[in-house]
């Protein structure tokens, strides 16, 4: 150790410097990370909640340092191998289904795209794989875990969750540099042009997806009792405020939509359940977030609020304005089905139609629904709606079995049930940095107990 700080230091440069140092660190960290089976995981939630992507122009946003930690992951599971228990059963199914019809459609994004259109294809199946292997390793995999260890996996999300909601209201309050990667979303006042809250990901509307599903938790959370709860209550309330902050300077209407929908699936199912007192906490969560709003950022409060107004005032008068143009890209992607319907049947290649030019244009589809039968065809469109349908079974079943399952399987029905909403107006599948978590609790709802059937 003692040559080898010598050598650091004799070397010239700061950046030579730097690339001995990273051994040292990276060393006993991967060390650290192999001791248990689930390390890994929470240094992939860290990761890909709290930093931005890495300032070289590879994709649209640039590498991401979490990538190493699900490198670290995989070879976990491959040291671990003989801890895996595999079951088919129809969760399980549906989710390799969808997978392996996106591999196989990177086929035909070489046919008609090119080689290189192809290989961005199969780069993001593999991103949409980290969640895939995420689901599997917790559910079928050495990643099995007690309520204990359930419940301190979620605290990790949380608190990196809400951290990283706090730099976005504070990135957005002051405008900071934009991290390496991001897409050019901004709101237009007459004081000037501001860019929209995004904190460490490439759209603001990522951020508004994940404070969506933290604050379902804590809807989820606050009608269980004090034992029962991953969190503590004013913890929750503390979290949720900033987590709602953020949610509202992303702009992100779909998001707003998708979070309504699971609040109010919430409300239904547990409608018997609904006290007074925790009414009024729901009510005290959403007066304070207001509260806080109006008083840091009156301005961009009072925007937001005329931006929600405005969308449904003027909705039935100028409805492609509200939806920013998707229904005329909605349309092209129709007319080009029409014209074309043999397309339809294995699709042009995943996630080729924001880059390639084989329907005439490049395009954004905006809609994982429509995404998925231009991309992938009728068999990916079929899988998609069969994936959706196998996670709110499987979730649905989960809340009603008892234990922490109940928590889970209700966190993830209600929540799931918004996001098959907002998929209409987004393709939430690209969203591979915070998918992951979505998918660790729908493991967890799941997972086949000792001795118990899996709920599938």
């Amino acid at each position: 150790m003692g040559l080898y700080a010598g050598v650091v230091a004799l070397v010239p440069g700061l950046a030579v410097k730097a690339a001995l140092c990273v051994p040292l660190l990276a060393i006993p960290l991967g060390w650290w990370v192999l001791q248990t089976p689930r390390r890994w995981l929470a240094l992939f939630f860290l990761m890909a909640l709290l930093l931005p992507p890495l300032p070289f122009a590879i994709g649209n946003s640039g590498p991401h340092v979490a990538l190493l930690a699900a490198g670290a992951g995989l070879w976990v599971g491959l040291l671990r191998i003989r801890e895996w228990r595999w079951e088919a059963d129809a969760l399980t199914i549906a989710t390799l289904v969808l997978f392996a019809i996106f591999l196989g459609s990177v086929a035909m994004a070489a046919l008609y795209s090119g080689s290189a259109i192809a290989v961005g294809s199969f780069a993001r199946v593999l991103l949409f794989g980290i969640s895939v292997y995420v689901f599997l390793y917790l559910r079928h995999g050495p990643g099995a875990a007690s309520r204990v260890e359930s419940f301190a996996l979620i605290q990790v999300m949380f608190w990196a969750a809400v951290a990283s909601a706090l730099f976005a209201c504070v990135d957005f309050y002051y405008q900071l540099p934009a991290p390496a990667g991001y897409g050019p979303q901004f709101i237009s006042l007459e004081s000037g042009v501001f860019r929209r809250a995004q904190g460490f990901f490439y759209e603001a509307s990522t951020l508004g997806n994940v404070c969506v599903f933290f604050l379902e938790m804590i809807a989820v959370a606050a009608l269980l009792r004090r034992r029962e709860r991953p969190v503590p209550l004013l913890a929750l309330i503390a979290g949720g405020i900033v987590l709602a902050s953020a949610l509202a300077l992303s702009y992100s209407r779909g998001s707003l939509v998708s979070l309504t929908v699971a609040l109010a699936v919430l409300t239904w199912l547990e409608r018997r359940r609904i006290r007074l007192g925790r009414l009024l906490a729901g009510i005290a969560l959403v007066a304070g977030t207001v509260a806080v709003l109006s008083i840091a950022v009156p301005l961009f409060a009072n925007i937001y609020w005329l931006r929600i107004l405005s969308s449904v005032q003027y909705f039935v008068e100028s409805p492609d304005a509200v939806l920013s143009g998707r229904l005329q890209n909605w349309a092209l992607l129709r007319d080009f089905l029409l014209a074309h319907p043999w397309y339809a049947l294995l699709g042009v290649g995943y996630k080729t139609l924001p880059y390639s030019d084989v329907i005439g244009t490049t395009v954004i589809a905006d809609n994982a629904y429509l995404s998925a039968l231009v991309e992938t065809g009728v068999f990916g469109l079929a899988a998609l709606i069969g994936l959706n349908a196998a996670i709110l079974a499987a979730a649905y079943r989960a809340s009603k079995a008892g234990g922490r399952r109940a928590f889970f399987g209700t966190w993830m029905f209600c929540f799931w049930v918004g996001q098959s909403v907002q998929m209409f107006s987004v393709d939430l599948l690209t969203y591979w940095r915070v998918l992951p978590l979505y998918l660790c609790v729908l493991a967890l709802a799941t997972r086949k107990e000792p001795g118990a059937h899996p709920v599938s």
